[in-house]
């Protein structure tokens, strides 16, 4: 089945964000096909290099990277939440005048319409928070 997942919730402090991660990775283990990953809202701050988790819990966002490098996931990030949050590629942290990008490894920027184009072409579009 191909697959759209969208994430809304934060990843240190929303259990739809690990609910998200653990749904993907037992979907794509089962041979289904995700087409992309969106984050928003919140979700957002999976994208972000400079997240630290605590010792005690798990590292979403570096979990979604790895995830992402071994089935060749497309994790895109809303620009316009991301921008709101302070997550931005070299690109955009250009584009406003900051010193520098932190958006990490495996993550891009995306649109909104890259998120309706992965709602047409799956089969389902599975949301993941409010």
């Amino acid at each position: 089945m191909k697959l759209a997942i969208m994430v809304n919730g934060d990843p240190f402090t929303h259990q739809a964000a690990g609910t998200a991660y653990h749904f993907s990775r037992a979907a794509l283990q089962k041979g289904h096909e995700i087409l992309r990953v969106f984050f928003y809202h919140n979700g957002v701050h999976a994208g972000t290099r400079l997240n630290v988790a605590p010792q005690d819990e798990s590292d979403l966002p570096g979990l979604w990277h790895e995830l992402g490098a071994q089935y060749g996931l497309d994790l895109a990030v809303c620009v316009s939440a991301a921008q709101r949050r302070g997550v931005l590629d070299s690109r955009e942290a250009q584009r406003h005048g900051k010193d520098g990008d932190n958006l990490a490894p495996g993550f891009r920027i995306a649109g909104l319409g890259q998120l309706i184009e992965a709602g047409i072409d799956a089969e389902r579009l599975v949301v993941f928070g409010d």
